[in-house]
Formats: structure tokens, C-alpha cells, sequence
């Protein structure tokens, strides 16, 4: 039978990227996202190109709402072996001083709980498949603070802590805890949501970087943990473009 992926957070970026990768690979991908018109596009690409994808609205900070996401998968086209914890994101970049609580609510919210949620819920479709895998997209936030990263960082340490303790408390049974951890990417829209909408900002952020990482090089890790044998784990996956050394190191022409 095919195998089932799920992937949150596809309606763009590294999650829409996952899906058409992760369909090119021959799994049946359930693409979940609040924006179904998005989804929508992303699917008949997918189908166009020979893939396989359903579209599942959903938002990871609703419990009613990632419960309709498990009755999806539970009515998908064969097991659900691959969750691909994706959906996050930042909200701006103020120290610790003076950031937003709603900002570091809605971080904790959607990067830490929405991990939570759909995990739970998916996790014992990935224990019956007998050969589960759960990725976690966080970032180099996850290990590495930075000045005005307070809540991001905050938010992204927590998420490795979940995947830690996963992958703890899963030992001896069939599922996989992966984590990657991308330094800067370029995508369409996760900078400007962090500076809410100010496109000059957002661009700033890669100023003088010719070759940042794109959503598709993330998608790439993604499939190569996910296509692995399934006695090999790939505990944590660090992965920056060449001209960043460092969280505070990068190169930038001119």
C-alpha cells in the first residue's frame, strides 16, 4: 500500500516544498494549512506532475481542528508512516525587554503546542504503521540565541526539547524522532510575517547573501531522513548555506 505522509504548515514555503517533494517520492501526502485555497493549487500541481496529495485544512493551534486532521488520515489511502511537524514561524525581533506577550503567545503557540497537538494525535497511526518517522522542522534558533530572538529562540529551544523527550520516551518502539534545523532560508513569507508585512525589513534580512538556503534545499534533508532505512535515526540535522558560519557569522557581499 502507499504510504501516507503528513505535512503542517504546507500551504508555502518549506512546507509546500516538502509536499511536492515528498510526493515526487511516491508518498501519498496529506497537506495541511489554514489557507485550503493554497492547498488547493498545491495539490492539482502535485497530481499535474504525477504525484499523489490530499488537501487538509487545518490549524495546529485548534484541538477540534487537528482532530479532523487525524480522521483524514485515518481515512487516507494506506498507512500514515511520515509526519512532518513544519507549521511555525516568528513574530518579531524586539528584546526581551519590551517584546509583545501576544508575539511569544502566538510562537509558543503554533511552534511548541502545534507540535504537541498534531504529534499526539497522529502518533498511533505512526505506531501501527510499524515503521513511523516524525520530523520536527525547528531551526538553529533551537540551540543558538541572538539579540531580538528572545521569543523565536525561546520557542524553538522548546520544540528540540519535545523532540528530545520523544525520542526518549519512543525507544523500543517503531517510530523515529527526527529533528532539522535550518539556518537562514529565504522563503516568501517567513520574514515578512515576522516584521509584519514590512517588505524592506524582510529583505534586509538577506541583504548581500546571494545564495541563501531555499525551501526546496529543506525539503531535500527532509526526504533523504525520511527515505533512510528505518534502523537509521537521524537524531538532529544542522543545515546553513555557505556564506552563514554562525548564527552572527554571515557573509555578505559588498
Amino acid at each position: 500500500m502507499t504510504s501516507v505522509a503528513v505535512v503542517t504548515g504546507a500551504s508555502s514555503g518549506i512546507g509546500a516544498a516538502t509536499v511536492r517533494r515528498l510526493a515526487a517520492e511516491g508518498f501519498h501526502v496529506l497537506a495541511a494549512a489554514r489557507r485550503t485555497d493554497r492547498l488547493a493549487d498545491l495539490v492539482r500541481e502535485v497530481e499535474v506532475n504525477g504525484g499523489s496529495a490530499t488537501a487538509v485544512g487545518c490549524d495546529v493551534t485548534s484541538d477540534e481542528s487537528v482532530a479532523r486532521l487525524a480522521a483524514a488520515a485515518a481515512a487516507a489511502p494506506g498507512p500514515v508512516t511520515l509526519l512532518v511537524n513544519n507549521a511555525g514561524g516568528a513574530r518579531g525581533l524586539d528584546p526581551v525587554e519590551t517584546g509583545a506577550v501576544g508575539d511569544w503567545q502566538w510562537m509558543y503557540d503554533v511552534n511548541v503546542l502545534g507540535t504537541l497537538r498534531v504529534t499526539q494525535a497522529l502518533l498511533p497511526a505512526l505506531v501501527s504503521s510499524g515503521a513511523g518517522t516524525i520530523i520536527v522542522v525547528s531551526s538553529t534558533a533551537g540551540f543558538t540565541v541572538y539579540e531580538g530572538g528572545g521569543g523565536y529562540a525561546a520557542a524553538k529551544h522548546a520544540q528540540t526539547a519535545v523532540a528530545g523527550t520523544l525520542r526518549l520516551e519512543l525507544c523500543g518502539r517503531p517510530v523515529r524522532v527526527v529533528e532539522i534545523d535550518p539556518g537562514m532560508v529565504r522563503t516568501e513569507e517567513f520574514s515578512l510575517v515576522r516584521f509584519g508585512g514590512d517588505a524592506d525589513r524582510a529583505d534586509a534580512v538577506y541583504a548581500g547573501v546571494s545564495e541563501p538556503l531555499v525551501a526546496d534545499d529543506v525539503a531535500d534533508c527532509v526526504a533523504w531522513c525520511a527515505t533512510r532505512p528505518q534502523h537509521v535515526n537521524v537524531d538532529r540535522l544542522v543545515v546553513r548555506p555557505l556564506a552563514q558560519a554562525a548564527q552572527h557569522k554571515v557573509h555578505r557581499a559588498g
